[in-house]
């Protein structure tokens, strides 16, 4: 299997600012720290300058604008993480297509780190990790390009692009890359209900690719299922949501495009991700005014991950969606929202008074 296409051509830097949506007195701002990272620098050597510097009045303050790293088109073959000290940092690939500014590693779950103490487990096979609070991420690609077929060695195939926990987490015009377990949105703890905003946006895998117990938003985003060479279905599921029993909200898809490299109905909507180490999690979904493809299995869209906890007694609902996969010729196999449900699931009772969505560059 050969590793998929990252970067689609180098483009120059002049402009490059305002072709990514952001104007120059933004980026200039006499308070904001702006850190420059080019091909043979290091995104993780910027962000721990400004971990290092976190209290200084030129970096993060409680009155000013937070520092932005300016990541400028290449490949940057390495793990970043982004610590909670570095709030409202943002994150911008200095090109007008997301594809030319790439961060990628290869890690799995049953990866072996070199210390040889332990595999790296899940969340710790993440290229991209942020707790960071006020976290704003445009214009590039995360992507885990570690493949099943290169290591049959490994059992532990979960290859995750990013991890996001921290309240305020903000990606537009992001790509995130990976096969099983793409996108991690989860919380920073159990009692924590950390928002997260995916605006167009772009998200492919095949198992559980978009997972966790995050209060996340995916507005006029895209959710793209991988073909498998496999011979059993379903080949996998989109979404895998783990929300905590006491946060009334989890994942909303709105205005969103499931699309598929697979034959038809050979991917679920969803399956309800209970953990072992969290039991009380009573996952939460809801898809609506989305256009699901023909790759969505229409007659049981959803599918248990775990006999004991069955998609059914979960918080698992549609509304007003389209397209090949939406059609309902069972429809105890797809719970609606009524109306005045619906209006209750938007993106307002969803992030409460931090209104992203309003916001442009």
């Amino acid at each position: 299997m050969r590793r998929r296409t990252l970067i689609t051509g180098a483009v120059g830097a002049v402009g490059a600012l305002v072709g990514a949506g952001i104007s120059p007195a933004a980026a200039s701002d006499a308070r904001r720290r702006v850190v420059h990272v080019r091909p043979g620098d290091s995104v993780q050597a910027a962000v721990d300058t400004l971990a290092d510097t976190a209290g200084d009045t030129v970096g993060n303050t409680a009155d000013g604008p937070g520092p932005m790293i300016v990541v400028h088109p290449g490949i940057y073959r390495e793990v970043v993480h982004i610590p909670s000290v570095v709030r409202d940092l943002t994150l911008l690939g200095a090109a007008r297509d997301p594809r030319d500014t790439v961060i990628v590693y290869d890690h799995a779950n049953g990866t072996r780190k070199p210390d040889g103490s332990g595999t790296y487990g899940t969340a710790g096979s993440a290229t991209f990790t942020s707790a960071a609070p006020g976290l704003t991420v445009r214009g590039l690609t995360i992507a885990n390009d570690w493949l099943r077929a290169d290591h049959p060695e490994i059992t532990g195939t979960q290859a995750v692009a990013a991890y996001v926990t921290g309240d305020r987490s903000r990606f537009e015009r992001v790509r995130f890359l990976a096969h099983q377990d793409t996108l991690f949105a989860d919380t920073t703890a159990l009692d924590s209900f950390d928002r997260q905003y995916y605006r167009d946006c772009y998200v492919e895998g095949d198992v559980d690719f978009v997972f966790g117990r995050g209060r996340a938003v995916f507005d006029d985003c895209r959710l793209h299922t991988l073909d498998r060479d496999v011979s059993f279905r379903p080949e996998g599921m989109v979404f895998a949501p783990a929300t905590a029993r006491a946060n009334p909200y989890g994942f909303l898809a709105v205005r969103c495009r499931v699309t598929s490299g697979a034959e038809a109905g050979a991917y679920k909507i969803a399956r309800p991700w209970v953990p072992s180490y969290e039991t009380t999690a009573w996952p939460s979904l809801v898809v609506r005014d989305t256009r699901l493809g023909p790759g969505i299995d229409a007659v049981a869209p959803y599918i248990d991950m775990r006999e004991a906890y069955p998609w059914q007694t979960m918080r698992f609902r549609e509304y007003a969606n389209s397209g090949p996969g939406a059609v309902v010729p069972v429809p105890e196999n797809r719970p609606q929202l009524t109306a005045a449900e619906a209006a209750e699931h938007t993106r307002g009772t969803y992030l409460g008074d931090w209104r992203p969505y309003e916001q442009r560059y």
